[in-house]
């Protein structure tokens, strides 16, 4: 039996950043909401992730992806350490605040401090503890690549999920 490769179209056209959005959201994610207490007056402070990845077992390295156009990530770069808690399906609320500019998204979240005094969000399936260990500038977002100092599991919880632009659940199948 023989079979024929058929090369797909190209478009003559850039990519319209819409349609590839809605492409690359059909790609099932989880969520990650980065936090520590910013430089100067400890205040905690935070984003949400969904462009999470382990990199390197040695070293112990993780990834995610930043939009330049953020407004917290400055106030998390400004310290040593920070905090990458991986949500739990419960956290769907939680995830929502940490998205949003400009929203208080500590208001009623209890945390308890990482080693180095990041907030670990209750109700995280995971958390682990980083710093920076290189920025690259990839169109209009940031790749960090972190260092893991220290981690751990807190809460059993299904992960929440993130596709086509709303949240999921997990099923085993």
């Amino acid at each position: 039996m023989t079979t024929t490769a058929t090369t797909p179209t190209c478009a003559a056209s850039p990519v319209d950043p819409h349609r590839f959005r809605s492409i690359a959201g059909r790609f099932t994610t989880g969520v990650v909401a980065v936090t520590a207490l910013r430089e100067g007056d400890a205040a905690p402070v935070g984003l949400a992730v969904n462009s999470f990845a382990s990199v390197s077992l040695e070293p112990p390295l993780v990834l995610f992806c930043v939009a330049r156009t953020s407004t917290s990530w400055p106030d998390v770069l400004s310290t040593e350490r920070f905090c990458v808690n991986i949500l739990g399906e419960s956290q769907r609320e939680l995830s929502a605040r940490f998205a949003t500019s400009g929203a208080d998204k500590f208001g009623g979240a209890v945390w308890t401090p990482s080693p180095s005094g990041a907030p670990v969000l209750n109700g995280s399936i995971g958390w682990i503890e980083c710093s920076v260990e290189e920025e690259i500038a990839a169109g209009d977002h940031d790749v960090v690549i972190a260092r893991v100092h220290h981690l751990g599991a807190h809460h059993e919880d299904s992960p929440l999920l993130f596709f086509r632009g709303l949240y999921g659940r997990y099923t085993q199948l």
